[in-house]
């Protein structure tokens, strides 16, 4: 008999991974010879900041950093995210006891269940949403409950919506803004409630922040530790990757609740090593340098949007004006599901964007553009637009 490979049954049920989807559909129309304009996913094409790139240069070159890190963090990697916390958002960080360094957001989201989700454990999970909230769930044996988006609520869950049972026995909510894929923002009084919510629950509140740096218009996000009650209740995760172009670099951090924070760092020292010292480094000087090396990203990204959504309205797309994150929350034209827009969009005009509904089912009726191409490409993806029937 031939060798029979059974997968588990977590890897089985999983959906096909949103964006490994989305390659495989480029690339099969990449070989019929299609230019593509890729606003699929959200990758920053804008170079990481020389001067980030020059320390890592300078850090990879000494010995004493080709050994095994610490799956913690560097100590200074951790008190310069606190110090970062401390300027940008008013918020006092322990560094030892407070922040955890993660080698990439992505890394510290999934590996949160390990730490803190048993089999049957409900999970509230805001949608549509970032894939790993509730694949980690998943993994853990965990029940993801949803929290649909809407538009009529501002893209922010309805906490009084959620039954009297479920939020008895829930153990976690994520929730995540500026929010990937809405574009939606939130303020202190939202999560002030959910600090309110999660206190009269016992719910762990763990709070993806990693668009805070890119609000527009002299809009800036806040953090929900800034939030009195949120240390008491909850973790944040944060990122480098979209804070500084940073994203193959994978750095990021979860600061909070020492308790939960030292969970995650357990989870982490038992299966993953730490991020290369030179690394840590350059992240290091990233956030001492902060908004010097932020702001030039902002107002390129700023700009890109406003020709998008005006390219948009302009071909009677309906869609807002987003205050923060590089992605444009499109509602799709009469008539069509997600998927047949982006289908058509892909197929007739050579643009890659998201599905909502892959997110989500709540997501279902929206499609995802982000603003990761230069500004010329993006005023040839409204003249495209316009050559397609919908």
């Amino acid at each position: 008999m031939p060798f029979a490979i059974k997968k588990a049954q977590r890897i089985n049920e999983l959906p096909p991974y949103l964006f490994a989807e989305i390659d495989r559909r480029k690339r099969a129309v990449q070989a019929r010879g299609v230019d593509l304009i890729d606003l699929g996913v959200g990758d920053p094409d804008i170079p990481t900041p020389a001067k980030i790139v020059e320390k890592l240069m300078e850090a990879a070159s000494r010995p004493v950093n080709h050994r095994y890190p610490s799956s913690a963090g560097l100590l200074e990697f951790r008190q310069a995210v606190a110090d970062w916390y401390q300027r940008r958002f008013a918020v006092k960080l322990d560094p030892v006891t407070e922040v955890v360094s993660l080698i990439g957001s992505k890394e510290g989201i999934a590996n949160m269940a390990l730490g803190f989700v048993d089999p049957g454990d409900i999970v509230l999970v805001a949608s549509p949403c970032y894939p790993v909230y509730h694949i980690g769930t998943s993994f853990c044996g965990g029940k993801n409950y949803f929290l649909p988006l809407t538009m009529a609520n501002r893209f922010l869950p309805d906490l009084d919506a959620i039954p009297a049972e479920v939020a008895r026995q829930a153990k976690m909510l994520w929730i995540n803004y500026p929010n990937n894929p809405t574009a939606a923002v939130a303020e202190k009084n939202f999560f002030a409630r959910v600090v309110e919510f999660a206190s009269r629950h016992n719910i762990i509140v763990c709070h993806d922040a990693a668009y805070t740096e890119m609000g527009f218009d002299g809009y800036r996000p806040m953090s929900f530790l800034e939030v009195d009650g949120a240390r008491e209740v909850g973790i944040e995760f944060h990122s480098l990757s979209k804070t500084f172009n940073m994203t193959g670099w994978r750095i990021g951090m979860a600061v909070g609740n020492p308790d939960l924070v030292a969970g995650l760092a357990q989870v982490k020292s038992n299966v993953d090593s730490g991020i290369f010292q030179a690394v840590q480094e350059a992240a290091i000087e990233a956030l001492r340098l902060g908004d010097q090396i932020i702001e030039p990203s902002r107002k390129i990204y700023q700009e890109r949007r406003d020709i998008l959504v005006s390219g948009l309205h302009g071909a009677g797309f309906d869609c807002e004006r987003p205050r923060a994150t590089f992605y444009v929350w499109v509602a799709v034209p009469k008539g069509l599901t997600s998927a047949q827009c982006t289908t058509k969009l892909l197929d007739e005009a050579g643009i890659v964007t998201t599905p909502g509904n892959g997110f989500g089912e709540a997501g279902e009726g929206y499609v995802r553009f982000t603003v990761c191409v230069d500004k010329e490409r993006l005023k040839e993806v409204t003249d495209r637009i316009r050559q397609v029937r919908f």
